[in-house]
């Protein structure tokens, strides 16, 4: 039989969570956007962390084997900027080569594009198109202050993109280097007997930052082969650095998979006309829907422990607040803030405390 005091416990314990589950949202929005407003710091420092993960573990093997950690984080951070340009290295002939046989293509494919644009659904005539070129470069011609300042803009960009690598370089070295120092230093600024539960609360995160660089390096992997056996199922060319641009374009968020399709697409209206176009996008729109809706949800959820749900929810509510920055910062974030609140509630810091019945409620209870 349930009374009217179990019902007003189950609406207390309904309420605290419900107050409680705000609270914790309302703190995710507003580091977020704090974070996406500092951009200019806090995308380093944020990058930096997470290749820290995977920079980190072999340095320690090298310091393991008596090699000085700043020689040992210094080699392990060029053997990754080797790795990369190598990539690029080997991947340049082919580029080349590839582009070589594009060139004669791009009148033909002007042409058949001139020719899709007359017969096809838009059914403009020749004067039209005209017309629009015409306006376009005159567009171009009288917009010079406008286009000017779009010049300065970029480069203002530009630098800042330079100054956030440089930046995010040094922070790499010392994240990893001073790793421990930099530990030392935030647990002693609690008192001794919460040491225990910061070193606790750092084991989580840190798990979590691996397990989010982990599992967006699947889903990357996973769009960049799918992709790329249909752009070469397609005739696409350039399939295999449109691969490597599709899998490092999906660490960033929102812009990085949208112009890596959009190249994928580019190539394949000028090799193959607008039918390849049609069927390029087809497929880089039909993996990047699945990839966003499904397969990222699923992976991210389970490499750093959150639900499907909360991991789609997180990226749409970031995306809709900072953009491309909160986008970026959306998992990672949720993830931490969840690690943290589990370690808490783990050591009985929060969480509901144990209610106990007197024993006539329950008896009357039964």
């Amino acid at each position: 039989m349930v009374t009217v005091a179990s019902r007003q416990l189950t609406l207390d314990r309904a309420a605290g969570f419900t107050w409680r589950a705000l609270l914790v949202a309302l703190g995710v929005v507003v580091v977020v956007l704090v974070l996406a407003e500092l951009r200019i710091l806090v995308i380093p420092a944020v990058v930096a962390l997470l290749l820290t993960t995977i920079v980190k573990p072999p340095a320690d093997a090298l310091v393991r084997r008596r090699v000085p950690p700043a020689i040992a984080v210094a080699g392990v951070m060029v053997g990754y900027l080797a790795l990369l340009v190598g990539i690029g290295v080997l991947l340049a002939p082919s580029v080349r080569e590839q582009f070589a046989e594009l060139g004669p293509t791009l009148t033909e494919s002007r042409q058949e594009i001139e020719d899709w644009l007359v017969e096809g659904p838009l059914e403009l005539s020749r004067e039209d198109i005209d017309r629009y070129t015409q306006q376009i470069l005159d567009q171009f011609r009288s917009g010079g202050s406008g286009l000017a300042e779009g010049v300065v803009a970029g480069a203002t960009i530009v630098g800042e993109i330079l100054a956030g690598l440089l930046l995010g370089y040094i922070l790499l070295f010392f994240f990893v280097k001073d790793a421990d120092r930099l530990t030392g230093f935030v647990v002693r600024q609690v008192r001794p007997e919460h040491h225990d539960l910061l070193r606790s609360i750092g084991r989580r995160v840190w798990q979590v930052i691996g397990g989010y660089i982990r599992g967006t390096a699947i889903v990357a992997f996973v769009d960049a082969t799918i992709i790329g056996i249909g752009l070469a199922l397609i005739g696409v060319p350039l399939v295999g650095p449109l691969m490597v641009l599709t899998f490092f374009g999906a660490f960033l968020p929102l812009v990085g998979a949208v112009a890596a399709g959009l190249v994928a697409v580019l190539v394949a209206l000028v090799s193959g006309g607008v039918g390849d176009a049609l069927l390029a996008a087809a497929v880089v729109v039909a993996v990047q829907q699945i990839e966003g809706d499904v397969l990222a949800p699923i992976v991210l959820g389970r490499a750093v422990r959150l639900h499907p749900v909360i991991v789609l929810a997180a990226l749409t509510a970031g995306a809709v607040l900072g953009g491309i920055v909160g986008a970026f910062l959306a998992v990672p974030v949720a993830a931490v803030a969840v690690a943290v609140g589990s370690e808490l509630r783990a050591h009985g810091i929060i969480g509901p405390e144990p209610i106990s019945e007197s024993p006539e409620g329950s008896a009357r209870g039964g």
